[in-house]
């Protein structure tokens, strides 16, 4: 993409347009996954909508290859591409908070650590995920974890409006009053449907959590996931649970001697009464013996954020996930096998719960159709040196294989990576006929195709 087309791209947007050609070029083409490498003709950094739009058109009669680039925090890298136009909305992080009617308007750039934050003030929340630096809309366009699903359901089930750019890069408002067709493709149907420039989600009460991790020894890992099994069936929804397997950070309630070393964790958020935390978590101290106990009463923005300091940008990372309907005890016996073998601190094995609210939603009103499974597994390696590339993306390969013949059919998108594309029907099961229908609608170009990519 030469000067003058370039200077043409300026003349129609506000925000800044950075090419090769001018300083901050390097910082600007960089996404979060260390591994993704691309060098974008011109990367825009949206000021409002009106750019959106711009950006769009410019896309699509230059036949350039489009990004849409939100956290960044894609582990395939779709917020970047080799010599398209990336839209970037690193300058967007308005949060408003209206607290009578209990939703919150959010730009495309903000984080759930904006939204956490800015909620927290009046005492309200709703699901986001477990890194507070994800940006909101990966997160709720694929469907949406946290610790408050159980109770709350799933980012994307808490979506009740948002701002769309289509491909023709027309704006549109989309609510269950106006074009509900498209909501209903923006509830897990990815980045294929339009470039969302803001999000408006219904909120609930949450204010401060009891919350922390349970660690125990690798050798009770078969019965913490057994116990984990049966207690997450009947829990209280108020409780946000999930094990892990990690290796040990410095940690003020672990002995100095064990860092480094592996475990696996039992990690709760109580977001119910104060007063029944202890009932609730009383059980999580039987269920295997402990090495050490995390737990406390903190703001839920602090909680949210507590894995943050493992995973900073620019790490290289690999990512595979599964659902299941059944956690059996040949899905521990793979768990126990593959998890304690974690290769780096950043690296990690969660297993979340999507049961509660999240059963409540019938699986072909979202996009999200995984409505019957109960548990989620990530599997996710992040590493510093590009020499333990093969070894730990073989490290998550292996896990995923050992666990697919106990998994269902599908997975969550958020948590696919380059290679999964072949997936792509199986992870919408029922719904992927009507995504089909509603990609020809409003992309009848595939023009957003950097994503888990739904074929017109």
């Amino acid at each position: 993409m030469g000067g003058p087309a370039v200077d043409g791209l300026r003349e129609r947007v506000r925000g800044a347009v950075i090419t090769p050609a001018d300083e901050g070029y390097e910082q600007a083409r960089r996404v979060y996954n260390g591994t993704v490498d691309r060098r974008p003709a011109a990367v825009v950094r949206v000021a409002n909508a009106g750019d959106v739009m711009a950006a769009v058109d410019f896309a699509r009669e230059s036949g350039l290859e489009l990004a849409v680039r939100g956290g960044a925090h894609s582990a395939p890298g779709y917020g970047t591409c080799d010599g398209g136009l990336v839209i970037d909305f690193s300058d967007r992080h308005g949060v408003r908070i209206d607290p009578v009617g209990r939703t919150a308007r959010c730009e495309g750039g903000v984080t759930w650590g904006d939204l956490n934050d800015a909620g927290y003030a009046f005492g309200l929340g709703v699901t986001g995920g477990i890194i507070s630096t994800t940006g909101i809309a990966g997160l709720t366009l694929n469907g949406g974890f946290g610790h408050l699903a159980r109770g709350l359901g799933l980012s994307c089930d808490n979506l009740v409006s948002a701002d769309v750019v289509t491909a023709d890069g027309r704006f549109r408002t989309v609510s269950e009053e106006q074009e509900p067709d498209l909501l209903w493709a923006l509830r897990g149907g990815g980045g294929n449907f339009g470039v969302v420039t803001s999000f408006e989600y219904r909120l609930s009460p949450v204010k401060d959590v009891v919350a922390g991790p349970f660690v125990y020894e690798l050798e009770h890992a078969a019965e913490v996931l057994r116990f984990y099994r049966e207690y997450v069936r009947e829990a209280p929804e108020e409780l946000g649970i999930f094990p892990g397997f990690h290796v040990a950070p410095p940690l003020p309630f672990l002995p100095e001697d064990r860092v480094g070393d592996s475990f696996i964790l039992l990690v709760p958020c109580w977001s119910g009464p104060p007063e029944r935390a202890e009932a609730v978590l009383a059980p999580l101290r039987d269920a295997a013996p402990l090495v050490a106990e995390g737990v406390d009463t903190v703001p839920y923005p602090a909680f949210a954020a507590a894995f943050d300091p493992l995973l900073p940008p620019g790490l290289r990372q690999y990512w595979k996930g599964a659902f299941a309907t059944e956690l059996t005890d040949a899905a521990i016996a793979a768990h126990t096998e593959h998890g304690p073998r974690v290769p780096t601190v950043h690296s990690a094995v969660h297993i979340y719960p999507i049961n509660g609210a999240c059963h409540r939603v019938p699986a072909d009103a979202t996009a999200f159709a995984h409505r019957e499974a109960t548990f989620a597994t990530v599997i996710l390696a992040a590493w510093t040196d590009p020499a333990d590339d093969a070894a730990d993306t073989a490290w998550v390969r292996g896990y995923y294989d050992a666990l697919a013949p106990h998994s269902d059919e599908g997975g969550y998108i958020g948590f696919m990576d380059h290679d999964d594309q072949h997936r792509i029907e199986a992870n919408y099961r029922g719904n992927y006929a009507r995504l089909t229908e509603l990609k020809r609608r409003y992309d009848p170009g595939n023009l957003f195709r950097l994503n888990q990519n739904i074929r017109p």
